[in-house]
């Protein structure tokens, strides 16, 4: 399979195609903080409201009537009406979208239909009926918890699915909701789908919990703090938290999970978030903890100067490193030059590490997103040589029961029907029943999505299971 670089043409982010043959030339692009006032409904917005957290909460978009108000007459009821059938069918998250993401979305001018539902931003930020997979809206072995991290609590909220690391999802809310969210099982407000999962404990509570069992279990040493998003963590608690986290001797690497730093990045630039974050950044290199923030840009567009701002501020306010966890989509970022175009963005202009791009998973009605583990393999190949060694992306699969691999890591892969096995050699408490869990034989399954599979493969799924 060649991989497909993409039309090079067009805006922000495309450096042209090499006329050399080499199918990607590498041009700097600076970062471009697309302006707001092309917009109609932002068109009085004063720049000191635009970079205030709290303007950005306030003004999220989260009905199809609050984003007519801010597109005015842009786009036509076929937008809309696109909208509601996919509210209505498909959409698994709740509609939350901050000023800051709805703006990178066709930033060189005002949007029309045609732009809007081409944008890769919006794709995922605001998906629509007829983006989805007309055949396989979903994968026959889709799952809400597709990782089963609700199956690897050792105490609510805590899952542990690697023998010397743990996570810790301290909320169950972001400040915006992308389509392809992992933990659509549990995060976010319930849609005709799907009625979410919600946690049991109060906060105080679970977040005792988890810190008893970290004290208890010295063979933790990395923690990822998360949710949902720890942005949405009032900061004095999270501080506390964070700080407690920090007199458990036994841990040495502690990680914000925040799409924040793209999708808000108005929140980390805040004095006392700064002022608060570099007090724990202070307490974590006294005790030789490496303390860094993920964050999540799936494409170049997104990623500019308030963001590489953000970052800037993480970074002089001690954090070690900020690096970027982006998702592999179709229609997103599923090509080298797309994948390419965000890194040297990331890595040049806003002082983020390229790290993961996880294909996507097998949540419901995700199969649109989706690319085959051969097509992950190519895209990883395609983009190596280009960047660092230490900002070159793994592309990785986080499969289910073993968890994420490179992509190159797969075992026995049958391509006619899409299915890949994968091993760990490790073992964890929710292995415990399981005799051959400490060995090569204890493996999970990946699907490829149907509509990557040759003809043959096509048919065999819809012999024996019901497509849409």
């Amino acid at each position: 399979m060649a991989v497909d670089f993409g039309d090079r043409g067009g805006d922000f982010g495309h450096q042209g195609i090499d006329s050399s043959n080499q199918g990607y030339r590498y041009v700097r692009s600076p970062l471009v903080e697309p302006d707001w006032r092309r917009l109609p409904g932002w068109r009085d917005v004063a720049e000191a409201e635009w970079h205030s957290a709290q303007w950005q909460r306030a003004h999220s978009v989260k009905t199809a009537g609050q984003l007519r108000a801010v597109l005015g007459d842009l786009l036509t009821d076929r937008f809309y009406d696109d909208l509601a059938a996919d509210r209505a069918r498909y959409a698994t998250m709740a509609m939350l979208v901050p000023p800051q993401m709805l703006n990178t979305m066709v930033p060189g001018a005002p949007p029309d239909d045609e732009s809007f539902l081409a944008d890769p931003i919006r794709r995922y930020m605001l998906p629509v009926a007829s983006d989805r997979d007309p055949h396989w809206p979903s994968h026959p072995h889709a799952e809400r918890d597709s990782l089963h991290e609700a199956d690897m609590w050792v105490v609510e909220g805590l899952t542990r699915r690697y023998p010397t690391k743990a996570l810790a999802e301290l909320v169950a809310t972001c400040p915006q909701y992308c389509g392809h969210c992992t933990r659509m099982d549990l995060v976010g407000t319930s849609t005709p789908q799907v009625a979410k999962t919600r946690l049991a404990l109060r906060s105080a509570d679970r977040q005792e919990a988890m810190l008893d069992y970290l004290k208890r279990t010295p063979s933790v040493r990395d923690v990822v703090v998360s949710g949902g998003d720890v942005a949405n963590v009032p900061w004095p608690r999270l501080e506390s938290f964070l700080s407690r986290l920090l007199e458990v001797e036994s841990v040495r690497d502690i990680r914000l999970a925040t799409k924040a730093v793209v999708g808000l990045p108005q929140h980390w630039l805040q004095p006392e978030v700064r002022a608060g974050l570099a007090r724990v950044a202070g307490t974590a290199a006294d005790r030789s903890v490496n303390l860094a923030v993920h964050t999540h840009a799936n494409t170049a567009a997104s990623v500019t100067p308030l963001v590489a701002a953000a970052a800037r501020a993480l970074l002089d306010a001690g954090v070690r490193d900020v690096r970027n966890q982006g998702v592999l989509m179709r229609g997103v970022n599923a090509t080298g030059a797309e994948l390419l175009d965000l890194c040297f963005a990331l890595q040049d202009e806003a002082n983020i590490l390229p790290y993961y791009f996880y294909m996507c998973d097998m949540i419901p009605n995700a199969e649109h997103w989706r690319v085959s583990v051969a097509e992950a393999q190519e895209l990883q190949d395609a983009i190596m040589g280009w960047l660092p060694g230490y900002a070159t992306p793994r592309i990785v699969c986080d499969v289910p029961f073993v968890g994420k691999r490179w992509v190159h890591m797969v075992g026995e892969y049958d391509r006619e029907l899409g299915v890949s096995t994968w091993a760990k050699k490790y073992r964890i408490e929710a292995d415990a029943e399981d005799e051959d869990a400490g060995g090569e034989q204890h493996t999970g399954v990946y699907y490829d999505p149907i509509h990557s599979l040759p003809d043959a493969g096509r048919r065999w799924w819809a012999e024996n299971y019901r497509s849409a």
